[in-house]
């Protein structure tokens, strides 16, 4: 995979504010030839443009490195056309770019401040605070709150519920274009909440829930530590390198259609990693009540008691249709229902579920019997003996088998009870063929 490098064009003859100031006050403004610089020198707020010197932003770059590196920008949706324009604090505490006297972009903080202040920290975001207030992160305003295209290291994606505020990044039109695209990446909150790649309204890659050790649809990584964060007042994820010292970012790529970890190695951004990884990380392939697995020459299969809604296109490997019951369940006796088990698998789609942190497995399998819509369950978290409970009602979307078992984890797919003798007689020859199908 190549990576486009692009330079990027700087207002030359820079004139600084005072020597590499950090901060903007009220009595100050930061003009096209000025910037900001954080105070260890990691990060730069400024004007730049990517070639065109018609389109003008205002951003914030790592400072040492001058290939494409923006990390934040202000005014994505209506770029700066020229010298003009002016950066300031008002007496309300909010900064507001202006071109001409025509206001381009401003923050909106409800909160008022008594002596403003904003700074540009050494993590990469843009502050606003009130120098008389005594709690260090005590923001009016935060760029982290409003990303662009990049995630940095101790960055929140998720939801702030107090202010019923999400934050998610969305990409970049083009490499030189950062006018907004249609693919964003944050978090939805389901009862089991998830991180999704979206295009547009429509879900496009899911990383699977975090089960407690790591998102059920991504490998534990050592390299990286991963931070996932669900209470009453926030449900976010965020990220940091074991390492330090790396200089590193996520990128959402509109043209590729990933996100993108990269390390900067010398001279050069290294990529490290990408997602969607592969076919069956595509939102959905398979269609309901499938699963998908990149080791069969058939990527897609239909769930054990589950049959292809239209054979035709299955056999021609159209696959999006998806399976149904061979034997639709029942109510009339649903203490009779049984569950088979599937390992090493991202569990399915959680729009449509239950979670009960209370209850251990074993009642939750009582409480999902006693529901004739409940199609599945599981621990909610695998952490230790595991623990908690969710439950999924109705079809069930997106399942994808690792190779290895202990990359997933194991989910309980309910059973018609007309099928329970047939897979009781054949255990022992369902576990000699394959550790990944078991019966409960």
């Amino acid at each position: 995979m190549t990576c486009m490098v692009h330079e990027l064009f700087f207002p030359s003859e820079i004139v600084l504010i005072a020597a590499e100031p950090s901060s903007l006050t009220q009595s100050q403004s930061l003009s096209y030839r000025q910037t900001l610089v954080s105070p260890g020198g990691i990060f730069e707020l400024g004007f730049f443009n990517l070639g065109n010197p018609n389109k003008i932003y205002l951003g914030i770059w790592y400072k040492n490195i001058h290939l494409q590196n923006i990390v934040w920008v202000a005014n994505s949706a209506i770029s700066i056309k020229d010298s003009s324009a002016i950066l300031k604090l008002n007496s309300s505490g909010n900064l507001v770019l202006t071109q001409n006297n025509t206001v381009v972009w401003c923050t909106s903080s409800e909160q008022k401040a008594q002596n403003p202040v904003a700074e540009l920290l050494d993590s990469g975001n843009l502050v606003i605070r009130d120098e008389n207030e005594a709690k260090a992160e005590a923001y009016l305003w935060q760029s982290f709150d409003h990303p662009s295209n990049t995630l940095l290291p101790g960055m929140k994606l998720g939801w702030d519920l107090k202010r019923n505020l999400s934050v998610f990044l969305i990409a970049w039109k083009s490499h030189d274009d950062p006018t907004p695209g249609d693919l964003s990446w944050g978090i939805i909150l389901h009862p089991y909440p998830e991180m999704y790649m979206m295009k547009g309204p429509k879900k496009y890659y899911r990383h699977g829930p975090w089960n407690g050790l790591r998102f059920s649809g991504r490998p534990l990584n050592t390299i990286y530590h991963h931070e996932f964060v669900s209470n009453q007042e926030e449900v976010y994820f965020r990220w940091s390198f074991k390492k330090t010292g790396l200089v590193k970012k996520v990128e959402l790529n509109q043209t590729t259609q990933e996100h993108q970890l990269y390390i900067w190695s010398e001279k050069s951004w290294t990529l490290y990693s990408t997602m969607p990884k592969d076919y069956c990380d595509n939102y959905g392939v398979c269609g309901a009540n499938t699963y998908c697995t990149t080791s069969a020459s058939a990527m897609c299969d239909c769930l054990k008691g589950f049959k292809p809604k239209s054979p035709e296109k299955w056999n021609s490997m159209e696959w999006s249709q998806g399976c149904v019951h061979k034997h639709p369940l029942s109510c009339e006796d649903k203490l009779a229902d049984g569950f088979f088990f599937m390992d090493g698998l991202k569990v399915p789609d959680t729009e449509y579920t239950f979670v009960d942190e209370t209850i251990d497995l074993k009642q939750c399998r009582t409480k999902c019997l006693n529901n004739c819509s409940c199609m599945a369950y599981t621990n909610s978290d695998i952490s230790g003996a595991g623990s908690g409970c969710v439950m999924w009602f109705g079809d069930l979307f997106d399942i994808k088998v690792y190779p290895n078992p202990e990359m997933g984890q194991r989910l309980y797919i309910r059973l018609n009870p007309s099928k329970l003798g047939k897979y009781f007689c054949s255990l022992i020859f369902l576990l000699f063929l394959s550790s990944s199908f078991n019966l409960v």
